[in-house]
């Protein structure tokens, strides 16, 4: 039970004025009491649980602090529960000589008022008065729960009773009654069951789509890059393969924020100079937003480093942006601004230092029920076809898979405010530039490539791919079928794999091709978010789609 000799009560205090707090303590002792001392109501708000006796706060404390987080706390108070509350006031409780105090009996409940200066063994018998109270308080849980306790057991008698009923009734119905019983049956359980895996079912829904995809667009953007190749040039065909292009990397996107709703996109966050970064994107976003908005960049430089995925955050402040753009049909003004903070332990963040990219806009606002709708998957305000309503659902999902924060504020008629909280790095911030960056040398090197994938159509088209960069290439369709070319000593210079075949996962197959050859290159390509943990080896990764530029990349990496 909590409040006995296997947890001790505690009492908390906040009296940040000179010894009070340690004088308080003090005196509580005599009580039989532990006592904890806080600097914050925050975060003695944090610390309320049922085995604290009462909380000692003084009226400087709390005068004039934001206390709707401990009203939150108290109104959540089980029905035994009436938490003492030992007030340390200057102009006592009566509210002709403390107007304030009506104020903090309605939001702190059963408040004891000490006024100063008081002798100490009035506090003393205060605090026992309250340690007392609380173990009545303990005493009807117990009361309570002893007749739960007895309800349960009579609804369990009540339930083997009806069952029994139930069978010797239903040994008298016809086979009809009992199909109606059993579909009946069936169906609130799976109403049930539908209920309880609802978000469970998403996430598993968002990974089986992301690998389908994937491997479709794969298949789709290498052929689309090597029919540029052997086409010819001229203004029909690249609008042709420009707009099939955009259409796929479009898909590639809208998995992309599939798996960022779901926290399961794969991120390599790395030490980033977040103000050049953005610095790097105004073109983009000038050109993204249009002529009729003006916009503005505070970005100080001297910062500490951001520890981010810098591609993820890149498409992050583009869609905040985009928004920004999206509220304001006849134009306006965005804002985007670059701080560094640092916070205590909040409900959304961990104690430490923080970048704060904000996004400003002077749209339309939004009120209090769209902004508390604003993160859900698939919620837009916007008209049909012009959303997808994973925008911020992406955004929120990737800040939180980066120990990060998405924050909204926001006002009707009055613009919306978009702060990304992201997690200081240690150590020396690294310059990243926007965009994707061309091999810096045209020179090649051929290798003799193994590759193996159960698609058929990824491996015609990837072998395609593969061959156009130079490299010779022996596809293999199975784990068993790569296995066998290992063992007929050809000489494989790189093994590239699929994660997910039949019979044999990549990463099995990476293992027993390990044992082969030790120094054998393997790359594993995949087009799920996430792998399993404690997998043996620490394979470098390929996410589908990917497109022949990656694959050179990503093979001299690997080769030199």
């Amino acid at each position: 039970m909590i409040g006995n000799a296997e947890r001790p009560l505690r009492a908390l205090v906040l009296a940040p004025r000179g010894r009070d707090a340690a004088v308080a303590c003090s005196l509580i002792a005599q009580t039989d009491v532990s006592c904890a001392v806080f600097s914050t109501l925050g975060a003695l708000v944090e610390a309320l649980d049922d085995d604290v006796a009462f909380f000692l706060v003084t009226e400087e404390a709390i005068r004039a602090t934001d206390l709707k987080p401990l009203a939150l706390w108290f109104a959540a108070q089980p029905a035994w529960s009436d938490l003492p509350v030992l007030l340390v006031t200057n102009h006592g409780g009566g509210p002709e000589r403390n107007p304030i105090a009506s104020r903090w009996l309605e939001t702190l409940g059963n408040v004891s008022f000490i006024e100063r200066p008081f002798h100490p063994t009035t506090l003393v018998s205060v605090a026992r008065a309250a340690v007392k109270g609380r173990h009545r308080q303990y005493e009807a849980r117990s009361l309570l729960e002893s007749l739960r306790d007895k309800e349960l057991r009579l609804q369990q008698a009540n339930d083997v009773l009806e069952r029994r009923v139930e069978e010797r009734t239903a040994q008298l119905q016809n086979a009809h009654d009992e199909l109606v019983a059993q579909i009946a049956e069936r169906e609130r359980t799976e109403a049930k069951l539908r209920q309880m895996q609802k978000i469970e079912s998403i996430g598993q829904l968002t990974g089986g789509v992301a690998h389908d995809f994937n491997n479709l667009l794969t298949a789709v953007i290498a052929n689309l890059e090597l029919l540029r190749k052997r086409v010819t040039a001229g203004p029909m065909n690249d609008q042709l393969i420009d707009g099939a292009m955009q259409g796929a990397q479009r898909g590639a996107a809208l998995t992309q924020r599939l798996l960022a709703f779901a926290r399961h996109q794969a991120l390599e966050p790395k030490p980033v100079d977040l103000a050049e970064l953005v610095q790097g994107m105004g073109n983009l976003l000038r050109r993204s937003t249009g002529p009729a908005v003006d916009m503005h960049f505070d970005l100080p430089s001297g910062l500490a480093a951001a520890h981010i995925d810098a591609n993820q955050v890149e498409l992050a402040l583009l869609n905040l942006v985009v928004n920004s753009r999206d509220a304001m049909p006849d134009g306006g003004r965005v804002a985007i601004s670059l701080d560094e903070v640092e916070t205590g332990t909040v409900r959304d963040l961990a104690a430490g230092r923080y970048l704060r990219l904000s996004v400003s806009d002077s749209g339309t606002g939004m009120d209090a029920l769209t902004l508390q709708k604003a993160v859900e998957p698939f919620f837009s305000t916007k008209e049909v076809g012009k959303g997808t309503g994973l925008g911020l659902s992406m955004i929120h999902g990737l800040a939180q898979q980066l120990k990060g924060a998405l924050r909204l504020f926001s006002t009707p008629g009055h613009g919306t405010r978009a702060e990304l909280w992201l997690p200081v790095a240690d150590g020396v911030p690294m310059v990243v530039t926007s965009g994707l960056q061309e091999a810096a040398s045209n020179e090649k090197r051929t290798a003799k490539l193994l590759f193996v994938d159960d698609d058929f159509l990824i491996g015609l088209a990837t072998t395609d791919l593969l061959e156009d960069l130079g490299h010779t290439v022996i596809r293999a369709s199975s784990g068993a079928e790569a296995l066998d070319i290992l063992r007929a000593d050809e000489a494989i210079d790189l093994m590239i794999t699929d994660y997910a075949m039949p019979g044999m996962t990549g990463l099995q197959l990476a293992e027993q091709a390990r044992s082969m050859r030790p120094e054998l290159p393997i790359l594993l390509a995949t087009g799920y978010a996430d792998l399993p943990a404690r997998a043996s080896l620490e394979l470098p990764r390929l996410n589908k789609p990917y497109q022949q530029r990656q694959l050179a990349e990503q093979i001299k990496a690997l080769l030199g």
